[in-house]
Formats: structure tokens, C-alpha cells, sequence
């Protein structure tokens, strides 16, 4: 009741508001009655039929109407550029409309009696207007000629004009839109019928081209309304509250249109069908005690003898009183279970129309966390109640829908750094049982072998559908290669073409970070190189030569003779001692040499010597000092 009238001050305000060209037309402010006559020209897909005889100077065409020519069409598709439209009647299948192409002449293009109307009686006409014309359309580069309509009531005699009124120009639009036009007349003592007039204003050409549908006549009169003792218009309650007492309703009238007022109280169960309550024809009734919903209207005349006559008198508004049941508690369709990695759950609920759905933290009383929704989203596990409430007034089911929101843990994953030695294959294992799996290389097994370092996931998913994805971050170790070993003097130096943190040993068993070793005697070795711990070395053969850098033999019994250490391990194998001329001073081949430092028992002089040593085929030259 409310909402009534809320939009029926919304439509007196509107129509209250001055339009430059048509402030003579209007709509009635007050109650209007029953419909006098209506057109709204009828339903079908095909067109037609024509008007009758009378009805209108123009030429009906069974199609797209041209200049001065008229059709009676559910659709304008295909008709020039226009809109295609469909008409105004609500509910409608296949309704129809006036489409009419205006004359290049001004003047009358529609014309109806109108009859069964009461003397001295207020009334309204009124019909829906569209300009069939797109703005900036095909046919016309820019806005085309607007529609502009003048309405007239004439006498039955056609020699009294009653009321007349101006559209004013209807603008082309970038959509197809109804607007709605009246007036207002009032009709003389002795008449009960009218004629109405629709005039082009316009000329034609481009433009001008407009439908018509939903003409109406019905009488006009007070806004009647009405109210109870604590001026409520309406009285909206829970079934639970019990019946309503005793009202006694008042009829208060505007006065903006009748002097005088005669009253028929009403009632109704359903709001659509009325009945006359007998005797009550005074502006206040009083109601017996209610216990179903009833509506109440009064029917109101300026004059005594049109209170019963539908076609003079106006209805009021209605006073409702409606019983609002209490509800069913909402129906669940479900606990909610989701794995922990969905963020949100949406907990959710079922009601039938007309009720909506608050959400509560407790089955009674606690916080309201979401209204007038059926959906509840949260990230927090728990129990949440969906409580039903009635749109039409607060009162609320009984008890509250209980729906929980469980979170199920995802498989456990642990990511992992892997180191592997190069040239090795690697066992990548999910590390959890009981879950189906699948590899960033699209293998399916628990584990899997691979040779390459990258970054390697695996999702693993358990029977409830939740997943996890694990990582693993593999890094090969470059294994070392051994460039060279050469001996320096009584060390073992080695070299590797790569870098990095490698370790040394020589013998497998004791490894260092240094790549060298001192005071090595002269011998074979095996060298051993490695990158990592875990990794296994690789190794090579070498021969240290522990060649001495000097020699003095002045026979202290220390260091009296030049040798070289360990080289009689081999046995192909030759060593040359010259002076720093290059005189071959001693040899031996196949024997180990022990250089007493003279030649043909001379003693040969302190300074610099050289030594050639053969090995099978590869020859180490160097040179030492002979100090005495």
C-alpha cells in the first residue's frame, strides 16, 4: 500500500511538471475509475484489419505504411529504417499498434465517439505515443521531423470543443520508447458522449512517422484516501500476532475535483474482486474483528445518482490488511566441505518466492552477518544458520537452517633441493602415498627418474579431490676434468679445465681443498679430483719426477749426490746431466743415476747443470744448481 503510494505521488509529481508546448494536457491527480473505453487494437501476426469507416482519412495498407497512409501491425520489421517495435499493451502476445505515417498535410488523422458517459463528470483520455524514427537513421542524415500531436474532445454535435491539448514535438531517440499523453475535460450537463480528435501537427516527409496504442477513457475524481485511527494506510502483520481488532476507516478526500461526495464502502479477499458492504455509505467504516487478509475501498460520486454507476464514479485507494504466515526455516542443500587451497566457501540455501534469507553466527539471537541473500560467502570454518523473513514484514522462521562449512587438509608436501653428480640418474619421489599424482613431465607415478637439473613439481591429489603441488629444485654437480699434473721440484700440482669446489687426493681415502702437494718423493701416483662428497672422483695415472733443485757434494754426507727419486720404479727410461755448454757429462739408461758431482774424477765446478729425463716417449728437461 505504501508502494502505491509512493508511485502515485511519483506520477502527480511528474505530471505536475510544466512542458513548453503541452501544459495544457494533463492526467488526473486524483482516483480515476473503470475504464470507459479502451483501444488497443487487438493481436496477431498479421495485419489489420482496417478501421472503421470514419475512423481515420488515411489510406490502410496491408504493410509498410508511406506518407498518408496507415497499417494496424504487431511489428514494424523491415518498414524503412524504423524501430521495430512491439506494442504498448502489457502482456500482450503478438499485440498490435497504429503505425502511421503522417501526411505531407497537416490535420486530423484519427477520429472515435466516445459514449456512456455521466453528465457534469470529470475525465481523463490518454494514449501512448511512439516516433518510430532512430536518431541519426538511414532515411534522414540528421533528426528527422518530429512527431507532434494535438488531442481534442469535441460535443457529440462536433461544434463544441471541450478541451484540447498540444504533444508538443516528440524528438527522434536512440531507442525505441513509449511516452504516455492525457487530458482532461469535463463533460456538460445533458451530455453522455464525446468525440475524440488526433491532428497532425507536422507535415511529412523524413520523420513524422509514429504508432499509437492503449487509448483510454475513464472517469476522474478525488484522490480519496484512506486511513485508520493512527493514520495507517495499510497494516502489514505476522499470522503468529493474531487477528487484527476492530478498525474504523475514514474516507478523506482532496477535493480537487468533486464538490459534493457520496460513498460505497467495499470489500475484498484477493484485491481484484469487490463486493458492496450493504449500508455502509458514510466516509468511515468500521470493520469487524480480521483474521484473513481483506481489503477495503470505497467507491465515491460527486452525485448520488452515479454511486452505483461505474461509468461516473471513481474507486479510492485501498486499505490492506494482510496476514503473513511465518515461514519454513530455509532448505539446506547441503553442508559445504572444500579443500583448505578454495579460499571461500558458499554456503547456500533454498526459499520458495516473496522470502528472503538473513544469515546469523548462533541458532538464536548472535550477529546478523548477511541479509536478503540466499548465499553466504566466508573464509571461516563453521556452523552458520539461514533464518527465513517474509519481504512483506519481519516475521522470521521459527528456527534457524543450520549449514556448516568444513575445510579438508591438503596432502602434505615437502619441497626439496636436490643435488645430483653429473652423468647420474635421479630418483624424484612425491614423498606421500595414497594420492594420485602427476609430474610436471606428465608421468603419473609416485617417483620418477630423471637426468636433467630444472625445477621438477608434482601435484599430488588424495580421493576427496584435494591437491597439493610439490617442488623440486634439482642442481647438478659438474663433475672436475683433470687438465694436467705436472711435478714442480718435490710437488704435485694439479689442474682442471673447469672450476669449483673440488677436492684433492692421492690416495682415494684423504682428500684437501688445495690442489697441490709438498715434498712428494718421486714416484707413481694415482690422482683423484672430486666435486662433491657424494659424487665419486675421477682420477689419472701420474709420474712425479722429485728432481733436486741443487746438490752439494762436499761430503758432509747430506745431499753429497745428485738423484732423482722413484723413477727406478720404471724401466724404460734414460737421464742425461750436461754443463751449461752442453757437454754430456754422465747418462744412464734403464739404471737409476747417482751424479757424484765430477767428470773423469775431476771435480767439476759449482754452477748451473742441465738433465734431460726420457720416459718411453715423453722427455722432461730441467736444470739444477751443483753448490760446493
Amino acid at each position: 500500500m505504501l508502494k502505491k503510494y509512493f508511485l502515485h505521488a511519483v506520477f502527480i509529481a511528474l505530471c505536475s511538471i510544466p512542458i513548453a508546448g503541452n501544459a495544457q494536457l494533463g492526467f488526473c491527480q486524483g482516483n480515476s475509475g473503470s475504464p470507459i473505453f479502451s483501444e488497443d487494437f487487438g493481436t496477431g501476426i498479421t495485419n489489420g484489419p482496417a478501421l472503421p469507416p470514419g475512423t481515420t482519412t488515411y489510406t490502410y495498407v496491408d504493410g509498410a505504411p508511406d506518407d498518408g497512409s496507415y497499417t494496424i501491425a504487431s511489428s514494424t520489421a523491415g518498414y524503412f529504417d524504423w524501430f521495430n517495435i512491439q506494442d504498448h499493451t502489457p502482456d500482450d502476445v503478438s499485440g498490435k499498434a497504429f503505425i502511421v505515417n503522417a501526411s505531407f498535410t497537416p490535420g486530423e488523422f484519427y477520429r472515435r465517439s466516445i459514449t456512456g458517459l455521466c453528465e457534469n463528470t470529470s475525465y481523463e483520455f490518454s494514449s501512448w505515443l511512439l516516433n518510430l524514427h532512430p536518431r541519426m537513421g538511414a532515411g534522414c542524415p540528421n533528426s528527422g521531423i518530429p512527431i507532434n500531436v494535438k488531442f481534442e474532445i469535441w460535443d457529440s454535435t462536433d461544434t463544441n470543443l471541450l478541451a484540447s491539448g498540444d504533444t508538443g514535438d516528440i524528438m527522434d531517440k536512440t531507442e525505441a520508447e513509449w511516452e504516455q499523453y492525457a487530458l482532461l475535460f469535463t463533460s456538460l450537463p445533458g451530455q453522455t458522449s464525446v468525440i475524440l480528435k488526433m491532428i497532425n501537427n507536422s507535415g511529412g516527409g523524413c520523420g513524422n512517422d509514429l504508432a499509437i496504442d492503449d487509448i483510454v477513457f475513464r472517469s476522474c475524481g478525488d484522490l480519496v484516501t484512506l486511513t485508520d485511527t493512527q493514520t495507517r494506510n495499510s497494516i502489514i502483520q505476522c499470522e503468529e500476532d493474531g487477528p487484527v481488532p476492530s478498525l474504523t476507516l475514514t474516507a478523506s478526500p482532496d477535493f480537487s475535483i468533486f464538490t459534493s461526495h457520496f460513498y460505497q464502502w467495499q470489500e475484498s479477499t484477493d484485491a481484484s474482486t469487490w463486493t458492496d458492504i450493504p449500508g455502509e455509505t458514510s466516509d468511515t467504516y468500521t470493520t469487524p474483528v480480521i483474521t484473513t487478509d481483506r481489503y477495503y475501498r470505497v467507491v465515491v460520486s460527486e452525485d448520488l445518482v452515479n454511486i452505483s454507476n461505474n461509468l461516473c464514479n471513481v474507486n479510492s485507494e485501498v486499505f490492506e490488511i494482510v496476514f503473513v504466515p511465518t515461514p519454513n526455516p530455509p532448505s539446506s542443500i547441503g553442508d559445504i566441505r572444500i579443500c583448505e587451497n578454495i579460499e571461500t566457501g558458499l554456503l547456500t540455501v533454498r526459499v520458495p518466492p516473496g522470502i528472503r534469507v538473513d544469515w546469523y553466527d548462533a541458532p538464536s539471537g548472535g550477529n546478523l552477518l548477511a541479509s536478503n541473500t540466499i548465499t553466504y560467502a566466508t573464509e571461516v570454518p563453521g556452523t552458520y544458520y539461514a533464518e527465513a523473513v517474509p519481504n512483506q514484514a519481519y516475521c522470521p522462521s521459527l528456527s534457524r537452517t543450520a549449514v556448516t562449512l568444513e575445510f579438508y587438509p591438503l596432502p602434505e608436501v615437502e619441497d626439496e633441493d636436490i643435488r645430483f653428480c653429473e652423468n647420474e640418474e635421479v630418483i624424484l619421489d612425491a614423498g606421500v602415498s595414497a594420492v594420485s599424482y602427476l609430474w610436471s613431465t606428465g608421468e603419473t607415478t609416485s617417483s620418477i627418474s630423471v637426468t636433467s637439473e630444472g625445477v621438477y613439481t608434482v601435484e599430488v591429489r588424495d580421493s576427496r579431490g584435494c591437491s597439493n603441488v610439490k617442488t623440486i629444485r634439482l642442481t647438478q654437480v659438474d663433475a672436475p676434468v683433470i687438465d694436467t699434473v705436472i711435478s714442480e721440484d718435490d710437488r704435485i700440482v694439479i689442474r682442471t679445465v673447469n672450476t669449483g669446489d673440488f677436492q684433492y687426493s692421492l690416495d682415494g681415502l684423504n682428500f684437501q681443498e688445495e690442489p697441490f702437494f709438498e715434498d712428494m718423493p718421486g714416484g707413481l701416483y694415482t690422482v683423484y679430483v672430486r666435486s662433491d662428497e657424494e659424487c665419486p672422483a675421477v682420477q689419472t695415472e701420474f709420474f712425479h719426477l722429485a728432481v733436486p733443485k741443487f746438490f752439494t757434494p762436499n761430503g758432509d754426507g747430506v745431499n753429497d749426490f745428485f738423484e732423482i727419486q722413484g723413477i727406478d720404479a720404471l724401466s724404460d727410461y734414460e737421464i742425461s746431466l750436461f754443463d751449461r755448454y752442453g757437454k754430456l757429462i754422465v747418462n744412464a739408461k734403464g739404471e737409476p743415476l747417482r751424479w757424484d758431482g765430477s767428470y773423469n774424477n775431476r771435480l767439476m765446478p759449482s754452477g748451473d747443470y742441465w738433465y734431460t729425463v726420457r720416459i718411453e716417449d715423453h722427455t722432461k728437461q730441467g736444470h739444477f744448481a751443483l753448490i760446493r
